[in-house]
């Protein structure tokens, strides 16, 4: 059957790992990758049971005030996802929830040669909900929450060594979206909330995302511009005492505030039962800093990744509900 893709999309969130600032190369934070939403709108598919097999990698260096030259880092994300629409509505809402599982390998070069891979924190989104047609118009609304728990892949005394993060990342989104004559006008807006690390009690500032999409739709061909703003808009959190005892300087030495900005385009095609989606972006800006560590009059060594990503992805129906019977005729 036909579905709209978009919509399957827009619950998507995959991950990328980062290492995170508990680890020596703290080059983004970041629980979500950057554009994982572009596609997505805030549409829903009609009842049914849906998967979609997402792969991207990310070739990119690490750049900063002192960033050393060509640091470089690839990132090789494989992901799987489960959408549940049972065709319950809320408020006048479609109600959806979808588990998604990345599993993620990490190549980081210059200085030191680093390799790690494994099983990203597990994403799920309890609740999704979606209104579509406001007014009668194109217009149309989705939110929800979307929680990382502490599963993945852990390394080392901080947790922070491979993979998986020890300490849980909610996710509130916020989809506004354009869905008529073939156009999807879409931006993405999502907050990342991280916990403290269990392990070292330090606490990673609030990250602020927003994936945008305007494409258009002939026949089964989708095409257009995408790109991404992502933002950490809060400070880390390093107390006295039981934190310092892993971060000597506290704060100082991670990144304390950066942004990035990309842009790309994505090609797509509707095959019916299943829809593939081909989006690459490139980071055109991207800035880290930590003023505290200038004001103590320390080095700043902020990194932030800024490169290139190929993402694809196949989306398909698993089951949808049998139609209702037509009714008989009756002749008089």
């Amino acid at each position: 059957m036909k579905f709209n893709f978009k919509a399957l999309l827009a619950a998507a969130g995959v991950a990328t790992f980062a290492f995170s600032p508990a680890h020596a190369y703290d080059a983004s934070p970041a629980q979500t990758k950057a554009g994982s939403f572009i596609g997505a709108s805030a549409g829903m598919p009609p009842p049914g049971i849906y998967m979609f097999n997402q792969i991207f990698t990310y070739q990119t260096n690490l750049v900063g005030p002192n960033a050393p030259d060509h640091f470089g880092r690839q990132v090789n994300v494989d992901v799987q996802g489960f959408i549940f629409v049972p065709g319950w509505t809320f408020l006048g809402a479609t109600y959806d929830a979808l588990i998604v599982q990345p599993f993620v390998q990490v190549n980081l070069s210059n200085p030191a040669n680093v390799n790690v891979e494994g099983v990203f924190n597990t994403y799920i989104v309890p609740i999704e909900l979606s209104w579509t047609k406001i007014g009668g118009t194109g217009f149309a609304v989705k939110t929800g929450l979307g929680i990382y728990l502490p599963d993945g892949t852990t390394q080392g005394i901080t947790g922070t060594g491979n993979v998986g993060a020890p300490y849980w990342t909610f996710q509130p989104e916020l989809a506004l979206s354009w869905l008529s004559g073939g156009w999807n006008l879409t931006a993405f807006i999502y907050d990342e909330i991280n916990t403290t690390n269990s392990r070292t009690n330090y606490t990673t500032g609030d990250i602020f995302h927003v994936d945008w999409t305007a494409t258009y739709t002939i026949g089964k061909w989708t095409l257009g511009p995408v790109g991404y703003f992502y933002a950490q808009v809060s400070d880390d959190k390093c107390p006295i005492g039981v934190c310092t005892a892993f971060h000597p300087l506290g704060t100082l030495t991670n990144t304390s505030r950066f942004q990035v900005v990309g842009i790309g385009g994505l090609l797509e095609y509707n095959f019916g039962p299943a829809t593939a989606s081909v989006w690459v972006t490139q980071d055109v800006y991207a800035k880290a800093s930590n003023s505290a560590a200038v004001a103590a009059g320390l080095p700043d060594g902020s990194l932030i990744s800024r490169g290139l990503t190929v993402f694809g992805t196949l989306s398909y129906a698993l089951w949808n509900p049998p139609a209702p019977p037509a009714a008989p005729m009756f002749h008089k």
